[in-house]
């Protein structure tokens, strides 16, 4: 007997919501936790949707997983290489503009953030510990402004 429940889970709304949450893989890896519990078709519905289109990798591998264990005909997507946002760069320039001249990288982070959460959590969890050095080094190769 398999250790999942073939019921919705009671909160399918809030995971529904917290799978959706762009701003946060850690919200979107935390309802990938909850659903791999329930084994019904919604919850089978939102891990492929995450394993198929999550732009960050350990995502698309925990919902992998979860589908993997129900018995789910799946297939890991590839890592992607390179930019894993289109114009990420022109993206940088435009927070790097809207601040003043000798901004500080904490105060670069949070306009980030502010400018482009969905981008800020793509890359702050991709590149984590070497962030602020990619972002100084992308902040470097741009044109001045």
């Amino acid at each position: 007997m398999s250790n999942f429940s073939m019921e919705a889970p009671v909160n399918i709304e809030e995971l529904k919501k917290l799978a959706g949450d762009k701003t946060s893989y850690e919200n979107r890896k935390s309802a990938v936790e909850a659903l791999g519990k329930h084994k019904c078709q919604q919850s089978k519905d939102i891990l492929w949707r995450l394993m198929i289109n999550d732009k960050v990798h350990s995502v698309q591998y925990a919902a992998f997983m979860k589908l993997q264990a129900f018995g789910e005909d799946v297939k890991l997507p590839k890592k992607k290489k390179g930019h894993l946002v289109k114009d990420i760069n022109k993206k940088l320039g435009r927070v790097r503009d809207s601040l003043h001249e000798d901004f500080t990288p904490e105060e670069f982070n949070e306009k980030f953030k502010t400018m482009y959460p969905e981008e800020f959590d793509i890359y702050s969890f991709e590149k984590s510990g070497k962030f602020n050095q990619w972002v100084g080094n992308v902040l470097q190769s741009l044109p001045k402004k």
